[in-house]
């Protein structure tokens, strides 16, 4: 069930991926708190490694890093999306993967920027997802995640009347923190905000969150025999 589920996400996005992208490409220009951030978390990475746009569709948010001066690489769900990320952003490298279950070594990359990419996972998924997220990143990595705010709820919703209907979830703040903290991340900062106007994006509050793989492992509590 799980498996058709995924599957059925993939080719979702492999069904809207030339109208998510004419819609969705240049959306940057038009966020400038989202531009802000992302500046912001290219100068945390710096040069010390590759940082991942995670989910990445077509590639705007690694092409938007790029331009900032650091390595970059996008991972996606959907053969679609990865096809046109390639077409339109020459340079950096695009893989199809499964965030859930990424087949990476321990430590691949320096940081990671997922907007929006776990809108259509559900709670059971985002363990695994967060988890994983915690492997890839080398010590001191930083994560930016970004999502819309909910009260914990799904949707389902018929992409741009495109025949294509996806289960979307929103959350609220404190349990994908809590999600966050879980998986061994450190919070440095939550940012919230309202949405743009309408011809801007969906009509979502938006949240970001700040965060680090700590640089080194915490001891684990020693329990004295009897």
């Amino acid at each position: 069930m799980i498996q058709e589920k995924i599957r059925d996400v993939q080719s979702g996005y492999d069904r809207v991926a030339d109208e998510y992208t004419r819609r969705i490409y240049d959306e940057l220009q038009h966020k400038p708190v989202d531009s802000q951030l992302l500046d912001r978390f290219a100068e945390s990475v710096g040069d010390t490694g590759v940082a991942c746009d995670l989910a990445c569709g077509p590639g705007q948010v690694a092409r938007y890093l790029q331009g900032r001066g650091i390595k970059v690489c996008g991972i996606d769900l959907s053969p679609g999306m990865i096809e046109r990320a390639r077409q339109l952003n020459t340079g950096i490298e695009f893989h199809q993967g499964d965030m859930r279950s990424l087949s990476l070594q321990d430590g691949a990359f320096a940081g990671i920027a997922s907007f929006y990419g776990i809108v259509n996972l559900s709670p059971s998924d985002l363990v695994q997802a967060f988890g994983e997220m915690m492997r890839v990143l080398i010590p001191g990595g930083r994560l930016l995640l970004s999502f819309h705010i909910g009260e914990d709820t799904s949707q389902f919703e018929d992409l741009w009347n495109s025949g294509a209907v996806l289960e979307f979830y929103f959350f609220r703040v404190p349990t994908i923190a809590d999600y966050i903290r879980d998986a061994g991340f450190e919070i440095e900062e939550i940012i919230e905000r309202e949405p743009y106007p309408p011809e801007v994006e969906y009509q979502s509050r938006r949240a970001y969150i700040f965060a680090q793989k700590p640089r080194t492992q915490k001891p684990r509590t020693k329990i004295a025999s009897a």
